[in-house]
């Protein structure tokens, strides 16, 4: 790295050595050396030998070259039964000028990739990285699909092997686009190529789309499975991203599962990143158990006190349970390196399919033709005895001459001239055959022929129909288990800072300026980690944000410290100041969501001597009541009096803020909480990424305050009511996901596995935050359906066809109870199925609508506008409530309430209120 910044620094010192040359007007002649003698001929013959001749793949077989010679050592060697691989590699080394090492290799990898080959033995397992064995203890042949699409020697192009004892293809005649279902990777000089592997069924059905003329886009797919996120992949070119991850599940509230791993990676690689990222304190596991055999399964194992969710997302950001792929589309065309999409790539191998097949038509209609021309000479020479015209001719001439002459008056509907070598063949037709010669027979097969030819004709009149008839049969054929194995998804950024474990502790030091990790004698602010950033505020008014380190000055007198979260619009800074030693005093509620790290940002207005008079950081927006207290000095009469900070707007930290007053306040004192004055968040969930967002994605929830919370229930009968985290993950067998009202009613219908009963119950969540299971916990037992409106209805459908079906009113079958208990038996008799009716109409409750809290915007306020506030109502107790309400508050309610109660003593008499 060092030898490669040297040279570009001193590219750049020349450049600009030229360029001061330039503006001195001098005449200096630049100095260029050629590169001449073995650097000139050797380095770019070998260049060209690794780009060509090792490490690319050819665009019109998709194939290396040796990959190239092991399929067509493999077709020398075919007879339908296994071979050793050691006794492939012997053969193809004919052709291939390198050691069995690397031929065994590269054959390896041709079979692992489940296409070409069949094999048998231990050929490794991708999943683990296990190696295969010895190629001496393992055998190989091709595959059907191999035979099917790869070969057919009379439309190969040869050339002879490097030693010119042998023939070997230039490059093999594949009717399928195996470079993108084979994917290929490769390291040249100068150059590298990284194809990704494709579906077969999408490659088929793409080629099909192609010869239809309608559009296609085709993604990569991965015989590990995993997830990915094609959304930048650039149609596979320079530039272009892919996101792959391990498919991780919650197997329990401690445990979670890895069933399938990125591309690339392996479970033993994928085991050493998480040891690896747990040894760091980025993530906390307690023991991994590898249980891989023909499938993936990792359990990751979590200490107590440590989220699921949170590990999950920690396991994305932090190990090789997701990973980037950049892929580069380089391919060798006509002898040269070009780079091109997977969509052209495609459009390629489509086209020189229907060509191959094109050449293979007219190949096989010239043999049928040249057959019928036979059989029609044959049946000629037999059926009219021209054979006898030969019996006294004593000179091969004269035969040759005298055949001639005797089919003439007979060949006027052959579709070409008879030649000499015709002749020749007729005279070795056997006696036997004259003599068995049955005309009905020749001129059936005549027939056969003819019909033949025509079909033939057809398929190249009609060459793109049958080229797709061609796609379709490869697909039936063999697209059996090649389903797509990587599910496609679009993922969300995981930020670190957010899901990193909190490894170590944050200490400060408020009088001399210090914070950090090793201040351990100090005062402990928060656990943290150490990619966190912390946010500072001092007295003198000054804000900074810095990396966590182990001791770092921030400056003297810290009057607030935290771990700063960016982008947090929620988190609001309430904050009063004194302008400098003399001047007015103000007060402003901001956020702060970004920042440049290690920079001073000073929050008054500048002046020197300005201290901060009262600050309070409120997660969630709060806006607090003080109190203002002023020096007793010359005329001023009120010195104390109240200030909501609600009646501010949240703005930016840079704004001066609203006057307080002019006069030198002694202290501002917290006098009551406030409540948040921000609205309630909108919440989506987003069935694509399986994720709750605020950014208007997918289907929405609803608007949840702090203290809402969502309702969720899977297939197994496990249920609770949560607060909504956008970090979450949701099981795949979620069938319920809403805004959780506390007073309605969950209703289900269960069959219990050990009484081998249908049971109905209605019950409320009890316990909030925490996962509990409804149905019994039997592993025969089975949640048929759940409702969560508040009249809901069934349709219950007997097993006995004398049974009529019936309707279950749960409003009316059970009443709401605990949610262990176990409910009320729907039936004895054997139940079919059981389907959720429309709901019984039901009058919602009205939620309080959601109103934005109103605030007043930036403006001057004079000591007269703040000293004319009016004073706060005394308050008193309400004795049923609990509830502090003023006096007047108190009357009204009373009121109210005897109001009520005489209308319901009296339905006949009218009140009127004033």
């Amino acid at each position: 790295m060092s030898e490669e910044t040297n040279e570009h620094e001193h590219e750049h010192e020349e450049e600009l050595t030229n360029q001061d040359n330039l503006d001195n007007q001098t005449d200096a002649v630049e100095t260029i050396t050629k590169v001449t003698g073995m650097y000139k001929e050797w380095f770019l013959d070998y260049a060209s030998y690794v780009i060509l001749e090792r490490a690319v793949p050819s665009l019109e077989d998709g194939l290396k070259p040796v990959q190239r010679r092991i399929m067509h050592s493999m077709k020398d060697l075919d007879d339908g039964r296994y071979n050793k691989v050691a006794n492939i590699v012997g053969h193809t080394m004919q052709y291939h000028p390198h050691g069995d090492a690397s031929i065994a290799d590269a054959m390896v990898q041709i079979g692992q990739k489940e296409l070409l080959i069949d094999m048998q033995g231990n050929w490794g397992n991708i999943l683990t990285g296990d190696r295969a064995a010895a190629s001496r203890y393992i055998e190989a042949r091709l595959s059907k699909f191999a035979l099917d699409v790869v070969f057919n020697p009379k439309t190969t192009d040869w050339k002879l092997s490097y030693d010119g004892r042998r023939k070997e293809p230039i490059d093999l005649p594949v009717k399928f686009p195996l470079l993108l279902a084979q994917g290929a990777e490769g390291i040249a000089v100068g150059l590298s190529t990284k194809i990704l592997p494709h579906n077969f069924i999408e490659l088929i059905d793409a080629s099909i789309k192609y010869l239809k003329g309608r559009s296609f886009k085709i993604v990569p797919d991965f015989l590990t499975g995993g997830i990915a996120d094609f959304t930048n992949y650039n149609d596979g070119k320079r530039g272009g991203k892919v996101r792959v991850r391990a498919k991780i599940s919650q197997l329990d509230k401690k445990t979670l599962v890895i069933t399938e791993v990125p591309f690339g990676t392996t479970t033993t690689s994928l085991i050493d990143s998480i040891l690896k990222a747990n040894d760091k304190g980025k993530i906390r596991v307690k023991k991994i158990e590898d249980n891989t055999a023909a499938n993936v399964e990792i359990l990751v194992h979590l200490p107590p006190n440590v989220s699921p969710d949170k590990s999950i997302d920690a396991l994305y950001a932090f190990t090789n349970c997701e990973t980037s792929i950049s892929p580069l589309a380089c391919t060798i065309e006509n002898n040269k390196p070009v780079f091109v999409g997977v969509s052209e790539m495609l459009k390629h191998s489509t086209d020189l399919t229907v060509d191959l097949l094109k050449r293979e038509l007219e190949i096989q209609l010239n043999e049928l033709q040249e057959q019928w021309h036979f059989a029609s000479l044959e049946r000629i020479f037999i059926e009219n005895r021209i054979y006898r015209d030969i019996e006294e001719v004593e000179t091969w001439e004269g035969v040759i001459e005298a055949i001639d002459k005797g089919l003439q008056p007979h060949i006027k509907h052959l579709k070409r001239a008879i030649t000499e070598e015709d002749i020749v063949r007729l005279t070795e037709i056997r006696i036997k055959k004259i003599s068995k010669f049955d005309i009905d027979k020749a001129k059936q097969h005549i027939e056969s022929l003819e019909e033949k030819i025509a079909v033939v004709k057809d398929h190249l009149a009609n060459l793109i129909e049958f080229a797709i008839d061609y796609f379709k049969r490869l697909k039936d054929t063999y697209g059996k288990g090649k389903e797509r194995k990587t599910e496609i998804r679009i993922f969300d950024d995981i930020v670190a800072t957010k899901v990193v474990m909190r490894n170590t502790k944050l200490y400060v030091n408020r009088e001399e300026g210090f914070v950090g990790t090793s201040l351990k004698k100090d005062e402990y602010v928060t656990d943290c980690a150490d990619i966190d950033d912390v946010i500072i505020f001092r007295k003198d008014g000054k804000m900074m944000v810095t990396k966590v380190a182990s001791k770092t000055f921030v400056g003297k007198d810290i009057i607030h410290i935290a771990v700063f979260k960016k982008k947090d619009k929620r988190t609001v800074y309430n904050f009063m100041y004194k302008d400098g030693a003399k001047g007015a005093s103000y007060m402003k509620r901001f956020n702060v969501t970004s920042v440049t790290r290690d920079k001073e940002y000073d929050l008054t207005n500048g002046s020197k001597g300005s201290k901060v008079l009262y600050f309070s950081a409120n997660p969630n927006g709060e806006a607090e009541v003080v109190t203002i207290n002023l020096r007793a000095v010359g005329s001023v009469k009120k010195l104390k009096w109240d200030i909501d900070f609600a009646d501010l707007a949240v703005k930016g930290r840079a704004v001066r803020g609203n006057t307080i007053t002019k006069y030198s306040i002694k202290s501002v004192d917290f006098k009551s909480a406030g409540v948040s004055t921000l609205k309630p968040r909108k919440i989506w969930f987003d069935d694509t990424v399986q994720r709750l967002n605020v950014d208007e994605r997918g289907e929405l929830l609803g608007e949840f305050r702090a203290e809402d919370k969502i309702l969720i229930a899977t297939q197994k009968g496990k249920i609770k009511a949560v607060t909504p985290d956008l970090g979450m993950h949701f099981e795949d067998d979620m069938i319920v996901l809403e805004k959780w009202k506390p007073s309605k009613p969950i209703s289900a219908i269960y069959f219990d596995g050990e009484k081998q009963r249908y049971y109905v119950k209605r019950f409320e969540i009890e316990q909030t935050d925490k996962e509990e299971v409804f149905i019994s916990e039997h592993e025969k037992s089975q949640l048929e359906i759940i409702a969560t409106d508040y009249r809901p209805v069934a349709e219950v459908i007997f097993s006995k066809r004398s049974l009529d079906k019936i309707e279950v009113n749960f409003e009316d079958f059970i009443a709401v109870k605990g949610i262990k208990a176990q409910g009320n038996q729907l039936t004895t008799d054997k139940v079919k199925q059981v389907n959720l009716l429309d709901s019984l109409p039901f009058e919602e409750p009205e939620e309080p609508k959601v109103e934005e809290v109103e605030v007043v915007e930036e403006e001057e306020i004079t000591d007269e506008v703040l000293l004319e506030v009016p004073k706060v109502e005394p308050t008193i107790k309400n004795s049923s409530t609990n509830e502090m309400i003023s006096k007047e508050e108190k009357a009204k309610r009373a009121l109210l309430k005897s109001i009520k109660e005489k209308k319901n003593t009296d339905d006949d008499s009218q009140i009127t209120l004033f």
